[in-house]
């Protein structure tokens, strides 16, 4: 109603240009008239007719009156008009815009710092349009997590970052990145943690890698890494799922920073630390197999420890530590070079050159008291034992040297050689009454020697089996021995 008595009102002013600027229009609901009011003020003696009135007069229209009051003064209704209906259509239109806007800004302004679902509408070089519902937010490049595709139509939740006013409305700036989101998922999945039995001190976070969360216990006897991770990890699984695959590691915080950089660091294992209150720089010592563990992908691991916990963290070694260790007593004051010095000046002079060094005598010390206490050993009689012990090398000395073989047996050699070719002379006589018995064809004159299946009653090489494999083309050639046509 009061946007319809705007719109109104400012249809007459455009109808009647010299209509005095106290002017209201008002809408009685029950008979739907509109009726123009003149605002006068109320006076004794009146001056100005267009802005007061007496105050008797006054009475008639708002009893109980006094001088100073407001008085509303009928003046005639408004016929309703062609020009008037238009402008009265365009200044509701644009009031229920106003109101629109006005009511989406009060209710998302008091939603910033919580999470809020939406679906991407679309993606422009620079940010993306997520539908809310009732109104459009945006997701700034700034916001959006490199390893995430924001495709047209997708769900997501985001961290409500910032409402502003504009001349177009309510503007909602969204994030994927803020680190609070993390703790918004843990609020949402953990019931402890929403009812305050569990905390969430400290969150250390790269966006789409990985994320550390420092919770602690209000109450006794509360496991609050369990609780975050749940029954068979089911909670935290949920909230992987929602960030696509980011890691979240759930560390145990702790007042005493020792342990809880110690924790941090997890999942290394933690050999000592040492701090630095002053400098703030704590100095971990990890085993050796556990270093890169501890350092982590390209200093990930280490670095998100950092932010979580608020130090400048220092890894080393179990290996390093121990040298630096070992070193450290081995400093000496700026007087100790000087005295060793001095020390060692007159052993240099005392020292020999290299041909009277060989003819010096030994020093005296403990150099020379091996060699009486060598001399018994030697005086022993040898027992047979090392008697045969001496033997062996002398006859391994016999047998190991080998003589070249002398020019007389040259000759004996080549004899035997000509030996084995008569022998074979002699086995090729020997098997010719054999392969004469094995002769194929009274006529052929030649003898030869048949294969062991011929000869064992098998089937002939010129059988028919020979015959089919030749026309096939896979016949192959057998060795023969003595001619014939094989040959």
């Amino acid at each position: 109603m009061r946007a319809l008595e705007s719109a109104l009102l400012s249809a007459y002013k455009k109808d009647n240009p010299q209509a005095p600027a106290n002017l209201e229009v008002r809408i009685h609901a029950d008979t739907g008239e509109i009726i123009v009011y003149y605002l006068k003020t109320a006076v004794e003696q009146v001056t100005v007719p267009e802005e007061q009135i007496e105050l008797g007069e006054a009475h008639r229209y708002r009893p109980g009156a006094s001088l100073g009051d407001i008085v509303a003064v009928p003046s005639h209704v408004i016929p309703a008009g062609r020009i008037a209906a238009q402008t009265a259509k365009q200044v509701v239109l644009q009031r229920l815009r106003e109101a629109e806007r006005g009511a989406v800004y009060d209710e998302y302004v008091g939603k910033e710092g919580e999470i809020v679902s939406g679906v991407v509408q679309r993606v422009e070089p620079r940010n993306a349009l997520v539908d809310l519902g009732r109104v459009e937010a945006v997701l700034p490049a700034s916001e959006q997590v490199p390893s995430e595709q924001y495709r047209s139509g997708t769900r997501f939740k985001f961290y409500l970052l910032e409402v502003q006013r504009s001349a177009r409305g309510p503007q909602i700036v969204l994030s994927r990145t803020h680190r609070n989101l993390v703790r918004r998922l843990l609020e949402m999945e953990v019931p402890e943690i929403f009812q305050g039995v569990v905390e969430v001190k400290a969150i250390a976070r790269e966006p789409g890698q990985r994320s550390k969360v420092g919770v602690a216990a209000r109450q006794e006897g509360v496991d609050p890494v369990g609780c975050c991770v749940g029954l068979r990890g089911l909670r935290i699984q949920n909230i992987v799922n929602e960030l696509r695959g980011e890691k979240i590691d759930v560390v145990l915080w702790s007042p005493n920073i020792a342990t809880f950089i110690g924790n941090a660091l997890s999942p290394a294992q933690v050999t000592r630390v040492e701090v630095d209150e002053a400098q703030r720089v704590a100095t971990v010592v990890v085993p050796d197999r556990q270093l890169s563990l501890a350092i982590g992908k390209e200093g990930q691991n280490a670095r998100l420890a950092a932010k979580l916990t608020g130090w400048r963290i220092d890894i080393k070694s179990a290996s390093q530590a121990g040298a630096a260790r070992a070193a450290a007593p081995v400093a000496a004051p700026a007087a100790a070079p000087a005295v060793a010095e001095a020390a060692l000046q007159p052993v240099a002079e005392v020292l020999p050159s290299a041909p009277a060094r060989a003819a010096a005598p030994p020093p005296p010390g403990p150099v020379v008291l091996p060699v009486p206490a060598l001399a018994p050993v030697a005086a022993v009689p040898p027992t047979p034992h090392h008697v045969k012990r001496e033997e062996v090398p002398v006859a391994r000395v016999e047998e190991t040297p080998k003589a070249p073989p002398p020019l007389e047996t040259v000759p004996a050699i080549m004899v035997a050689e000509e030996e084995e070719e008569e022998g074979l002379t002699s086995l090729e006589e020997a098997l010719a009454p054999l392969a004469s018995l094995s002769a194929v064809g009274a006529g052929s004159g030649k003898p030869q020697i048949r294969f062991a299946e011929e000869i064992m009653g098998g089937r002939s090489t010129g059988g028919p089996e020979r015959k089919r494999r030749k026309k096939s083309g896979r016949a192959r050639a057998r060795p023969s021995f003595g001619g014939g046509e094989d040959t």
